[in-house]
This record gives C-alpha cells, sequence and structure tokens, in this order.
C-alpha cells in the first residue's frame, strides 16, 4: 500500500493505493495517529478510489479514525470506492454511520 495525504482547510485527505489488509494495518494507523496528533483536524477524508481491496484490518483502522474523530465532534467521509471495497464497505455497514461522497470536492463542501 501506498499512501499520500494532504491537509487543506481543517481537513485531512488520506489517498491509499493498493491493498489495505492485514499487512499494512499498523502501519496505516500509525501514519494517521503520528499526523492527527500533529495536525489536529475536524474532517477526514478517506478517497478510496485506488484501494483495490480492504480487509477488517483495513476497515478497523478506519473505523477508529472515525470513533477518535467523532468523539472530538468532527467527522469522517469516504470518496469514490471502487465497486469491489464498496461493496465490503456496505456489508460492514460503514456506509451506515459514515457518509460517501462522489469527490474529495463534494465531501469538502458538505462538511459544513
Amino acid at each position: 500500500m501506498e499512501l499520500d495525504l494532504e491537509y487543506r482547510q481543517g481537513t485531512l485527505f488520506v489517498r491509499p493505493r493498493g491493498e489495505v489488509d492485514l499487512s499494512v494495518a499498523d502501519a496505516f494507523r500509525d501514519v494517521l495517529e503520528e499526523n492527527l496528533a500533529k495536525n489536529p483536524v475536524n474532517h477526514l477524508v478517506f478517497n478510496l478510489s485506488k484501494v483495490t481491496f480492504i480487509d477488517s484490518s483495513g476497515l478497523g483502522v478506519i473505523l477508529g479514525r472515525y470513533k477518535r474523530l467523532k468523539q472530538q465532534g468532527g467527522r469522517v467521509s469516504l470518496v469514490g470506492a471502487l465497486p469491489q471495497v464498496r461493496r465490503i464497505l456496505v456489508l460492514s455497514g460503514l456506509l451506515t454511520v459514515m457518509n460517501e461522497y462522489a469527490s474529495e470536492e463534494e465531501a469538502l463542501a458538505r462538511a459544513g
């Protein structure tokens, strides 16, 4: 998995590429936690358009950041999941607690 991070308007955009699974979950979590500690944000956007596979470990990383931001009054949004990844998001129930948007711009605009 490769990872691109960008801060913009109080939002951290997270753009993983490749497979988000058990083999990368700990490193993924550590990078996110380190960046959230350095630059607190009120909105976290996961752009999943280049994620080809996600397992329960990857979902756990996303859900953990959701819980963290929710406690701080923030929000987490999901963008651009490929059909096979979106299916896993639906089955896991993540789309019932997080908003999904067509683009990063829409997610940013709807953040309030």
